[in-house]
């Protein structure tokens, strides 16, 4: 068996098939838990599930094949499948507690998403492909439709969104982030643990009314519930993991729970800048379930988290402009930055099995967070030419200094915010329908004080602010007479509550049209707030969003499927959204509103005699009520004014399979075209503009060496526009950075796993999985840029745009392991 691989797209590979194929999947209860210890068996061959319900077996191709599913405590279940030669077919199944299945009882994990336009992802996958910031949203960046341009921040944009569009959900439960992040650098850990997750599924637009009211997309996770002791451990020089899992014996009790530490030293000391600099994040995380009885089940999701972000810059140097004309930045600080996250999560869940039918759902949460972002920092610099001599003795110097200056920069900024839900869900099927309801409220008490300034001189001669009833400075030709200001001076304190009531229904429903199979969905949310607090007084608003979804899998003999969805979406304000530049909260701020419509299309299909899919889909939104925002790295500054209106347009394409035998891959493609027209002014780039996306996630393994593994990640986005400072008026800046090109890999070499178990006797066999590895970042060394640094010049009356650019390649190693 020979692979060749190349870097830039495809895989090809040649193999000489035998004549078996393999079948796995997972086996699940009544209750949709995994069941361990489940026989399965063809004639002599015979295997059992795991601890979280998986098989491998490996069956005769071109014959039918009676598979036996069984269990101690549940109904045995026997189907007939034909498979062809080295096929290898997921098949679940759910086996019943009182009636035995005979024939066909696939249970398609991903038919319910197919219909929905949902993307279902592999856990295993999150875990081994590598990124400087791994998780969740590090392989959501290599979906179409989804943009970022900051390997060190968990943030993404989806279609023309902000980072604020989008919701996490985990076990239902919805999940927040700090509120005052204002670099990739200071985020630290997502919320979500990949140790403890089974089940991943991301939805880019279009989404049912059950989820909540952002404008983009759902990402909704759920963690497993263990049926034994188990642990796992991860460590590289960016920090480790461990995850401890236990059930008791009659499996009534389950716990799991992961710690995680990381240290971002060794991707952050690459930058350009020198700095005395630890940004270090920590958090612990348990998720335990009671089920004591077939009609209820009781589960906790808690998670603590402190994200400390220390900082002292030394000097940076930073060449930009062009051949003939090259320019430095050198730059001189003093002082520090001492930033402080910590936040308390807990979540209580309750289902009431009323009858096969019929269920209810009780969930209440709580998230608080105390926020610190303390600094003062003096940055004295200047500008020159650069001596691009080659012959020269002082080649690569700063020869002669065309602007210099100096930047002071004061912050003492405080937030602390707790936020409680409470929330009542319901679902009733009959036949071939569904309705599901849900009710909620919420509180948010927010308690904020922003206290920042900064001071900028050039040459000497302080700069005033851009704003009127300011003498204007003409230095050093004139004299200046008026008040020395700060350029910016922000204060504020706020007091503000924002109590909320939402709901949904909806209506699901499958049918069959002549020999086509049909799928619709058809729903309404509703929600209702007010903000108030000490000098606020806002009124109350209310907001109707309906959705619906309509599918279609005609009767051909491709397997194909044709998707509509959208209906009206709507964004009440979150906290953020409501403060303006100045940091004052306006509490009327209406709702963004979208009227999104989404036309898909997905393919099945076999490639090299294995399976493929084609997932293409093609949207349109029209935005109303719009609050425009700037971006600066990662922070959002609101206008909070609905003073806008905007549009988004685009087409998202991806190919995944198995373009190596046993492994999952993909390609990505997005087009995208957003715009914003600010108080009638003409329509704009809106800050998210990304308008190609290029994405490749791909794993592949040598032949003769099964056991050593290799894992690429690829992405490459055009450049955003941003490059305007965060004064400026953006119709004057509509500069783009640079492309965002990011190669990132992984090589690996497998001790064991459930498919080379060791030996009786051997030190491996305590071990489940056994792995290491080396990660190099930025294979390729590419200077993307995050954002510019503008920097003045009095004499001549420029400004430069200095590119920030992100890190540089590094080097890891990683180790795996699972008991």
């Amino acid at each position: 068996m020979k692979t060749k691989f190349t870097l830039l797209f495809f895989v090809f590979s040649f193999f000489s098939f035998a004549q078996t194929a393999r079948v796995k999947g997972i086996v699940l209860d009544e209750n949709n838990q995994p069941v361990e210890n489940a026989n399965v068996s063809f004639q002599d061959n015979k295997t059992t599930t795991n601890a979280n319900g998986f098989y491998l077996l490996n069956i005769p191709a071109k014959v039918k094949s009676n598979l036996k599913f069984s269990h101690v405590s549940l109904k045995a279940a026997v189907v007939t499948l034909e498979l062809k030669p080295n096929e290898d077919y997921e098949f679940n199944i759910v086996l019943k507690s009182n009636v035995e299945q005979i024939g066909e009882v696939v249970i398609t994990n991903n038919r319910n998403k197919r219909v929905e336009g949902v993307t279902t992802i592999s856990p295993k996958t999150v875990r081994l492909i590598p990124g400087a910031n791994a998780g969740v949203e590090n392989i959501l960046k290599t979906l179409p439709g989804v943009n970022f341009n900051n390997e060190l921040s968990t943030q993404y944009a989806v279609r023309g969104g902000n980072y604020d569009e989008n919701l996490v959900y985990v076990n239902e439960i919805e999940v927040y982030r700090p509120f005052l992040i204002r670099s990739g650098q200071q985020e630290g850990l997502s919320f979500t643990n990949t140790d403890l997750v089974q089940n991943i599924d991301f939805s880019a637009g279009g989404f049912q009314a059950k989820y909540g009211d952002k404008l983009s997309s759902v990402l909704d996770i759920t963690y497993r519930r263990p049926v034994k002791f188990g642990a796992s451990l991860e460590a590289s020089f960016l920090g480790g993991s461990l995850a401890v899992e236990t059930a008791s014996n009659n499996q009534k009790w389950t716990t799991i729970t992961g710690v995680r530490y990381r240290d971002n030293s060794l991707l952050v000391n690459s930058q350009q800048t020198e700095t005395n600099f630890r940004p270090r994040f920590a958090d612990v995380q348990s998720y335990i379930t009671f089920t004591p009885n077939t009609k209820w089940q009781f589960s906790f999701l808690g998670n603590i988290s402190q994200n400390k972000y220390d900082y002292r810059p030394l000097s940076r140097q930073t060449n930009f402009g062009t051949i003939s004309e090259p320019i430095a930045l050198l730059v001189l600080y003093e002082g520090q930055e001492k930033d402080r996250y910590t936040t308390f999560f807990g979540a209580f869940k309750s289902i009431f099995t009323v009858n096969d039918n019929f269920n209810l759902k009780f969930i209440g949460s709580a998230y608080h967070t105390t926020e610190q972002e303390y600094f003062d920092i003096l940055a004295q610099y200047r500008l020159g030419e650069v001596d691009s001599n080659l012959g020269s003795e002082t080649f690569g110097n700063v020869n002669f200094s065309q602007a210099i200056g100096s930047q002071l920069s004061h912050a003492r900024n405080d937030l602390d915010a707790l936020i409680v839900n409470a929330e009542v869900k319901g679902s009733h099927k009959k036949d071939d329908n569904q309705i599901e309801w849900g009710i909620k409220y919420t509180r948010e008490d927010i308690r904020d004080r922003m206290r920042e300034w900064e001071v900028i001189d050039s040459a000497g001669f302080s700069l005033n602010p851009p704003i009127i009833n300011i003498p204007i400075n003409e230095q050093p030709y004139n004299p200046y007479v008026g008040p020395l200001v700060p350029y910016s001076n922000l204060r504020a304190v706020n007091y503000a509550t924002i109590d909320r009531i939402s709901g949904y229904a909806q209506w699901n429903k499958r049918l069959r049209w002549g020999n086509n199979d049909i799928f619709t969905n058809i729903g309404v949310r509703a929600h209702q707030w007010q903000v108030s607090g000490d000098n606020i007084d806002g009124k109350s608003q209310t907001t109707f969003s309906p959705r619906a979804q309509f599918a279609i899998k005609p009767d051909w003999e491709k397997d194909m499927l044709f998707r509509i969805s959208g209906g009206l979406y709507h964004q009440p304000p979150f906290y953020r959204e409501l403060r303006d530049a100045q940091g004052k909260v306006r509490p009327n701020v209406k709702a963004q509103q979208s009227v999104h419509i989404v036309l898909g299309n997905d393919y099945s299909f076999k490639m090299w005699e294995r399976p493929f899919k084609l997932v293409s889909e093609i949207y349109y939104k029209s935005l109303t009520d719009v609050n425009p925002y700037t971006l600066d790295n990662v922070r959002i500054r609101y206008e909070a004014d609905n003073n806008a209106k905007a549009y988004a347009q685009g087409l998202d394409v991806r190919l995944n399979g198995e373009f190596v035998p046993g492994t999952e891959s993909w390609l990505s493609f997005g087009y995208l075209k957003t715009e914003e027209n600010i108080e009638n002014k003409g329509y704009i780039a809106r800050p998210t503009d990304q308008r190609l996306k290029f994405g490749i996630l791909f794993q592949d393994y040598i032949p003769n060496i099964p056991a050593c593994k290799m894992y690429l990640n690829l992405v490459y986005n055009t450049g955003l526009p941003g490059g305007s400072p965060s004064y400026a008026d953006p119709y004057d800046y509509q500069m783009r950075l640079r492309d965002y090109r990011r190669a990132d890999a992984g090589f690996s070499y497998v001790f064991t796993d459930r498919a080379r178990a060791k030996e009786e006797g051997s030190w491996l066999k305590k071990f489940k999985e056994l792995s290491l590895g080396l990660e190099i970042f930025n294979l390729f060394n590419n200077q993307n840029a995050i954002t510019n640094t503008w920097v003045r010049d009095v004499y001549t009356k420029s400004q430069y745009g200095v590119p920030n650019y992100l890190t540089t390649r590094v080097f890891s190693l990683k180790l795996n392991m699972k008991l």
